[in-house]
């Protein structure tokens, strides 16, 4: 993806999920009944500017991702003398250094710094107590705040430590506890649906537990039994905190309801001190993607990169081959005028432009999709696995050829010749039928074995004006990467109307699966009509209700909302039904705030807004 000139800038493209090797996991899910549970994983991103470079770091990847223009990443082994195995790291630069630390429910957990975080060495300060979910957090006056939580029990607590020790110099202080009665979007359950249990259904389903794994209560580990009884309470994890300071205010941003849920979000307080008292923001949650191919924008961070610009990273969610089956998601952010923190996540996994002088948070995708449930043809296919599912846009769907053999393919027609400026190629796991390659370690609650090896995936991609004689658009039959959501751009367009995925390797040797061969680029007819529709609220104020009338022209509708007018900083990409009407469901609602609403429509061509109205 070389660097392009666009109206006299460079530029630079990316689309979610972002496009690094993400690494397989072999869980050894103690819930799974000894069943291997194959997936890869990355989650739970901290991305922070340090000497002039992008660093992430993310949960089970043995591995720091490294960029210099926050599209293209490089990914780089860490010291072994990391806690490697314990999830969601944390990383903070703190004067010359860089701080990291990461979770190990029960245990006391180490603090390391380091100057050179590819090479090391990484200094190790011996911690004083137990956390999950960290976040550091140095203020101007060079204080050190230190915040941490995840659980469905227990709330996010913050103390300030000493700094060359790292060992609390205030007691923990309660900083955010969850309320799914008063913000909807603290629900668990798919789009928000759930709310939490009585006493009653808990203990009833607790004990069906314990009768089911033949387990009496009394040889339970005790700190273990709140943690199972929490399994059954629906009531949501409110975790993954990241401290960042705007104009004086602290705005403590806080991850909720549960990862394997599409409505995996990022809330935020606002606070004048590092350690509270803080009040619910008016726009919250203000990371939420739920819509789109690959829904989730929770647990991230927030960084401004080298010209001030404001990004939020997040946790992207597929859940199918296991829970924790994840992925990382970048996005612009910015603070408006009254200090409000956003996130643009309209149209969130469609290509973004990176400027290399400066962003506008709200530009509008330039590249709209082409390939929505166009026609697809295959080499084979597996039943029930159909070559239609890889132009649905649904991650938790795939594509499967009838086989492993080499040279499997997937073409798909864009029906009229089309101007294609990207392809974003999404492979998919399915059960892999594989041994571990490694020794199962990790946590008790959460074993697993991270492979260590480099694998690689290889293929053609090829576009035709005809179907029949066909050009090569990108040759990766002797790459070295293994990068199972790749992003080709050709900025400058090409006119075709086949493109034609034709894989040649990928890891295991396994039959391989397209969960998404995405196309993207600029059709030549008309952008849809302005869609009509009515919106109202639930009477108990936490669900958004809307009917879209369906028209000719949209592909589909990007609900937006939010508590003014000109503050619609939500959406909800959505896809059109069948009928007279599309009907959306929206559940992520604070019960004590206003809001105003609006439906844009969009195809192949473009987007059209609609008319914004007051709930």
């Amino acid at each position: 993806m070389p660097n392009k000139k666009y109206g006299g800038k460079v530029m630079n493209y990316y689309c979610n999920p972002i496009n690094v090797p993400y690494r397989y996991q072999f869980n050894m899910d103690p819930r799974s009944d000894g069943k291997l549970q194959i997936d890869r994983e990355a989650a739970d991103p901290s991305m922070i500017l340090f000497q002039g470079k992008y660093y992430m770091f993310v949960s089970m990847n043995l591995s720091v991702w490294v960029s210099e223009d926050m599209a293209h990443w490089e990914a780089h082994r860490l010291p072994e003398n990391l806690p490697l195995y314990d999830y969601a790291p944390d990383v903070r630069v703190v004067g010359e250094y860089v701080y990291f630390s990461a979770s190990k429910k029960g245990e006391v957990c180490n603090f390391y710094r380091t100057k050179d975080i590819i090479n090391g060495p990484y200094e190790e300060i011996p911690g004083t107590f137990d956390f999950w979910d960290p976040n550091l957090f140095c203020d101007d006056d060079s204080r050190i705040y230190f915040y941490w939580g995840c659980s469905n029990i227990t709330p996010l607590w913050g103390v300030e430590l000493e700094p060359e020790t790292m060992r609390p110099k205030t007691e923990r202080i309660v900083l955010i506890e969850g309320d799914s009665y008063e913000r909807g979007y603290e629900r668990m359950g798919v789009d928000n649906c759930e709310f939490p249990r009585s006493e009653e259904e808990v203990e009833q389903m607790f004990q069906g537990f314990l009768k089911q794994s033949g387990t009496p209560v009394e040889q339970l580990p005790q700190q273990y039994i709140p943690q199972i009884r929490g399994m059954f309470t629906r009531r949501p994890f409110i975790e993954g905190p990241w401290m960042s300071k705007h104009d004086g205010k602290y705005y403590l941003q806080y991850a909720c309801p549960g990862a394997e849920y599409n409505v995996y979000a990022d809330g935020v307080y606002v606070g004048d001190s590092p350690l509270g008292p803080f009040t619910l923001a008016a726009n919250n949650p203000y990371s939420y993607h739920p819509g789109g191919f690959m829904p989730g924008a929770g647990h991230g961070s927030t960084m401004r990169d080298k010209n001030g610009n404001l990004w939020h990273t997040s946790t992207m969610r597929i859940s199918v081959n296991h829970q924790f089956e994840r992925r990382v998601g970048i996005w612009p952010a910015g603070f408006d005028d009254e200090g409000e923190l956003f996130c643009n996540q309209n149209y969130g996994d469609w290509p973004v432009a990176v400027d290399e002088n400066g962003s506008d948070p709200w530009r509008e995708p330039q590249w709209y999709l082409l390939n929505y449930k166009k026609p697809v043809t295959a080499s084979s296919c597996a039943e029930g696995s159909e070559p239609g599912m890889a132009v649905n846009e649904d991650a938790k769907t795939w594509w499967r050829a009838a086989s492993a053999e080499r040279g499997q393919w997937l073409a798909v027609d864009l029906e009229k010749e089309m101007d294609v400026r990207a392809v974003q190629i999404n492979f998919a796991d399915d059960q892999l039928p594989i041994a571990s390659p490694g020794k199962i370690q990790g946590s008790l609650t959460q074993p697993r074995y991270i492979e260590e090896r480099d694998h690689v995936t290889r293929w053609i991609l090829e576009g035709s004006l005809d179907g029949t004689d066909y050009f090569v658009i990108e040759d990766k039959s002797e790459a070295m990467t293994d990068l199972p959501h790749d992003l080709i751009v050709r900025e400058e367009g090409i006119r075709m109307r086949y493109v034609k995925l034709t894989i040649l390797q990928i890891p295991y040797d396994v039959t391989p699966c397209i969960s998404g061969l995405r196309v993207f680029g600029i059709g030549d007819g008309e952008k849809p009509q302005v869609p009509g529709y009515s919106a109202h609220r639930s009477e108990d104020r936490l669900d958004l209700l809307v009917d879209v009338d369906n028209t000719a022209d949209a592909t589909g509708y990007n609900i937006l909302w939010g508590h003014a007018a000109d503050k619609l900083y939500h959406s909800y990409q959505v896809y059109q039904g069948d009928g007279a009407q599309t009907y959306k469901r929206i559940g992520a609602l604070v019960k004590a705030q206003d809001y105003f609403v609006r439906v844009d429509a969009f195809n192949e061509n473009g987007i059209t807004h609609g008319k914004a109205t007051k709930l």
